[in-house]
């Protein structure tokens, strides 16, 4: 709204003093006014403004409380998705819960059943090995006395046998030998001589040798056969041992034949019992420890 412009009269011209001051007074309401114009301006563009500030701030809080309420509205229904989820989890889980514990339950029972069973069968074995054993006992004390028994007989036979050992030790000749420095044992038939195997002092290697041009080995050494005189009872051979021949010449039956050899410390020893012609017959008896001398 415009001012209404000043309104002027005719009046008396002013003193000659006072012609300035009116047109400055007139200047200051001038720009009084124009100051009071644009201050109406300026109000009236903030009211506008402001005015669309309000609007647009009202329409930014109408979509905030809009987009509030559709986001409090998802998440109401999330809570609540989330709600029926758990409440179906912790079901499952009841459901799940109850069938393990029936399927222990039901396991726990098997192998109580099993564990029963399993008893019963070795009970039942051990009876039977129970038995068994029983019967074995007895079964080895019918034996234990039967070989008693027959320990008793052994020990008896082995009594007599070692008296009549004995006997024919004690009926065995003992007799000077070759190197004269002891006499020996000698055996006269088959019996005397199984009598001096058994007493396990030497080896004994029967022979039986024939006149030839060869000798023949009896034991680890040669005999060779040159004559016999079965009237005298005489006979002649040659000893072949240790690379050497050495002849015994007009030798007589059961006379014990000593040499010595690289084999051993103890003399060896032959005996003739029988002479035939051409024929003699006897044994060779070594050391059981044969060493170099």
């Amino acid at each position: 709204m415009n001012p209404a412009p000043p309104s002027f009269t005719n009046q008396a011209p002013p003193p000659a003093g006072g012609g300035i001051k009116i047109p400055i007074l007139f200047g200051a309401v001038l720009a009084l006014v124009g100051a009071s114009v644009y201050q109406f301006i300026q109000m009236d563009k903030l009211k506008t403004e402001l005015s669309k500030t309000k609007e647009s701030l009202l329409q930014e809080i109408a979509s905030a409380k809009e987009t509030s309420a559709v986001s409090a509205q998802t998440s109401q229904r999330r809570v609540e998705a989330l709600k029926g989820d758990l409440a179906n989890a912790q079901a499952r889980a009841n459901s799940l819960a109850g069938q393990a514990r029936i399927e222990a339950q039901k396991h726990a029972d098997e192998i109580g059943a099993r564990l029963q069973s399993e008893q019963q069968k070795a009970s039942a074995a051990l009876k039977t090995e129970i038995g068994v054993v029983a019967t074995a006992n007895q079964e080895t004390s019918a034996k234990v006395g039967e070989v008693k028994t027959e320990v008793g007989a052994v020990k008896t036979d082995v009594e007599n046998t070692k008296s009549e050992l004995e006997k024919q030790v004690a009926n065995l000749k003992r007799v000077q030998g070759d190197l004269g420095d002891q006499g020996s044992l000698i055996a006269t038939n088959g019996k005397e001589l199984q009598a001096l195997r058994q007493l396990g002092e030497r080896n004994y290697f029967e022979f039986k040798l024939a006149k030839a041009n060869a000798p023949s080995k009896v034991g680890d050494i040669q005999l060779l056969l040159k004559k016999t005189d079965p009237k005298k009872n005489k006979f002649t051979f040659v000893v072949m041992v240790d690379d050497k021949n050495v002849e015994k010449p007009d030798r007589t039956i059961n006379e014990p034949i000593q040499f010595l050899t690289s084999k051993a410390r103890q003399p060896y020893e032959i005996v003739v019992n029988n002479i035939g012609k051409d024929v003699i017959s006897g044994y060779l008896a070594t050391p059981k420890v044969t060493n170099a001398r």
